[in-house]
């Protein structure tokens, strides 16, 4: 009888990566040491979540990966559209209907040079894995213990992170400081001083009844679900603010939680070594998770996976 570490990784044997074009077994999907996405971390990249066969926000997903790749002069070989339907015949390759994404545009294979127009054509990678939706914070009691971290955000005009590169250096660094701290995350703070993000995740706060997130000149990644979520709030009839943020409201705020596609929305229960609120999860980050749950496998949040074929006896009905 097999254990499970076995079957699990014979199920990941059995996964495709679309890779330029093809889909090829995991174990064959392979990019040249010479592409300077490894070199140099030479790329843009997308986090993308499917939920009971919905895709959810592949649409502005994708847009932002254009996005980051036309600020950092990388021209992507395929238009939108094409690049949507890779990854959604990835995910049916893979009879995947609840799966994290990851979505790759490298530089492409060049040499040992820096000089980025040596690569002559990006790679295109999309890999698929199941994923199980995240625990109910609200049922399960999870929250975050952080710290602030004395690793800076790189000002906007540097490594700007509201590009979404290959280079995690900046989080990289800033996660170190949260493994040796013995906490789940780290929040970091731009060049200013001032709130800027978690090293994967976007910050929000509540303090005196509104909800408050760091604006977008605090050097942070334009979130999907940090988008959303600020939609949410605002039909529930929240107060949102995007502004700055001190350390000191962090800490002194009533509720803290953190939102990205692979963390959904989760509390933080402790800064620093300070409470936050009640050290529970809050009302409001409750109620705003509550809608989320709601609508990230609505039809109307994204992309369907398996479209429903109409037999040949319905079409000549509609006919």
């Amino acid at each position: 009888m097999k254990n499970g570490s076995e079957v699990g990784k014979i199920a990941k044997e059995n996964i495709f990566v679309y890779v330029d074009g093809e889909l090829l077994p995991r174990s064959k999907a392979k990019v040249s040491v010479f592409d300077h996405g490894l070199l140099y971390g030479d790329g843009v990249f997308e986090g993308i979540r499917a939920y009971n066969g919905v895709v959810f926000k592949l649409r502005e997903h994708i847009d932002r990966l254009y996005e980051s790749a036309n600020y950092i002069r990388l021209e992507i070989p395929i238009e939108r559209g094409e690049m949507m339907e890779a990854v959604l015949e990835t995910l049916r390759k893979n009879n995947l209907k609840d799966a994290y994404i990851r979505l790759l545009v490298t530089r492409g294979v060049g040499d040992l040079g820096l000089n980025p127009t040596i690569c002559k054509r990006p790679s295109i990678v999309v890999i698929t894995e199941p994923a199980s939706p995240s625990l109910d914070p609200r049922t399960n009691a999870i929250g975050k213990t952080t710290i602030i971290s004395s690793i800076r955000r790189d000002p906007v005009d540097a490594t700007s992170h509201e590009v979404k590169s290959l280079n995690y250096l900046n989080s990289i660094l800033a996660r170190w400081e949260a493994i040796e701290a013995r906490v789940d995350e780290a929040i970091m703070l731009d060049t200013r001083g001032f709130v800027s993000e978690a090293t994967a995740e976007n910050v929000f706060i509540v303090r005196k009844g509104q909800i408050v997130t760091p604006s977008t000149d605090s050097a942070i990644l334009h979130g999907v679900t940090r988008q959303r979520v600020i939609e949410i709030a605002t039909d529930l009839g929240y107060q949102v603010s995007e502004r700055e943020i001190t350390p000191f409201e962090l800490i002194n705020a009533e509720e803290v939680f953190l939102t990205g596609t692979l963390a959904e929305i989760v509390p933080v229960i402790r800064v620093n070594g300070r409470v936050i609120g009640s050290g529970k999860v809050g009302r409001v980050t409750a109620r705003i998770y509550g809608e989320f749950l709601k609508l990230r496998s609505d039809q109307t949040e994204g992309s369907v996976i398996f479209p429903r074929i109409e037999s040949a006896e319905i079409k000549a009905r509609k006919g």
